[in-house]
């Protein structure tokens, strides 16, 4: 599928595609577009990634990934990316998003409130997931329904 980009832009920032990976089944990786979050004066202020599908490993580790470098936090730029991301994936048919973070990560938290997320449940990550494997143990598990956006 080919898509325009260009509606990848807000007021305060857009994304640039760096670039698409394909999934990888045997993994349970899900195809995914990946970006840098530019503000409007071309700085590079974080990344972020979507993944298009649903599976279990997507639950875990949910559809959309975020980071703000440090200088660039407290603007909202990831809850804005996070919005510009919900076009693109209703593009691909997608009827939610599940966006996840651990307990103790108050910045993601909020940036899941500021995106309209739902928290549906704080679980505990199964011991035959990667992100165990690295030490992680429960996620916070956002809900977003496309439909509202």
């Amino acid at each position: 599928m080919v898509i325009n980009m260009e509606f990848l832009k807000g007021e305060d920032i857009y994304l640039k595609l760096d670039k698409k990976t394909a999934g990888n089944i045997r993994k349970q990786w899900l195809p995914a577009y990946h970006f840098t979050i530019c503000d409007m004066h071309g700085d590079q202020v974080g990344g972020c990634d979507l993944r298009i599908g649903y599976n279990k490993n997507a639950y875990y580790g949910g559809n959309i990934g975020y980071h703000i470098n440090e200088k660039y936090r407290g603007h909202h730029y990831a809850g804005k990316a996070c919005l510009l991301l919900f076009q693109l994936a209703k593009k691909h048919k997608m009827d939610y998003l599940i966006i996840t973070c651990n307990p103790d990560n108050h910045a993601s938290r909020k940036t899941c409130e500021y995106a309209g997320g739902i928290l549906e449940e704080i679980v505990e990550i199964p011991e035959d997931n990667d992100m165990r494997k690295i030490g992680e143990t429960e996620k916070c598990i956002y809900r977003f329904s496309l439909q509202n956006y």
